[in-house]
Parts: C-alpha cells; structure tokens; sequence
C-alpha cells in the first residue's frame, strides 16, 4: 500500500506553490484561506453584510467604521475603497469553516476568492496543502 503524497507549499514563498488544476481543491486544507482578502463595496452586498441601500447611500468610511467596530474588516484603504476582510487569531478568514476546511459561505464568496487562483500573488498557482 502507497501512502499518500504530502504537500506542503509555503504561503510566502510563491515558488513552492503547485500548478492549479481541476479538482485540486478536493484534498487541499484551504491554505488560500489564510491570505488576506480584499473586497469591494460589492463583494460586502453579496455577503449580506451590507444592504443595497446602505452601499448606494452611506459614505464607505462609514460603513467601514461599523464593520470594524463589528470585527468584520481589519482594515479600509479610504483612496481604492477596498476593504480587508478580518481574520482569526490563527490567520484562517473568519468564513473557512476550521473542521471541514470549507467555505461557509461560497456561494456568496467575494470576487477576490472567486478569482483565485487565476488572480493572486501567482496566477494559476495555488499554495496547495495536504495537511
């Protein structure tokens, strides 16, 4: 009996980090889950964190201040109105459910997660872990 390959990439070196394909996902520990995620005033309405109403008629800086007052956001870049999603202590997004390594919320996910790996620190790569 084979046992089972271990990968282990390292988040912060990108070359260690595997080719993505189909499927990849199925045995990975999420460790894209770790990586900051960066959203727009879209990506918030689409997580039920904001309201339509709220994201058309309330300043960001705003809505900024009660998302991080709630712990939602870590941080808000007021010039690109980009958003930084909080984490846990242990680095996972506060979404990655820690049992199964599942999002909890992919079907309302943000852009910057829908898009990974396509676009990221290296495109079609992932830092595919094992365990």
């Amino acid at each position: 009996m084979q046992k089972p390959v271990i990968h282990l990439s390292d988040l912060d070196r990108t070359g260690t980090w595997l080719k993505y394909r189909n499927g990849l996902c199925n045995s990975c520990m999420a460790t894209c889950c770790t990586m900051p995620v960066e959203v727009k005033l879209g990506d918030l309405v689409r997580m039920n964190l904001v309201d339509a109403f709220e994201a058309e008629n309330i300043p960001a800086k705003d809505i900024a201040k009660r998302l991080t007052k709630t712990k939602v956001i870590a941080q808000f870049n007021f010039k690109q109105r980009i958003f930084t999603l909080a984490r846990r202590a242990n680095g996972d997004c506060t979404y990655l459910n820690a049992d199964t390594r599942r999002c909890t919320i992919y079907d309302q996910r943000p852009n910057t997660c829908r898009n990974h790996p396509r676009i990221g620190p290296r495109p079609d790569f992932c830092a595919y872990r094992t365990k």
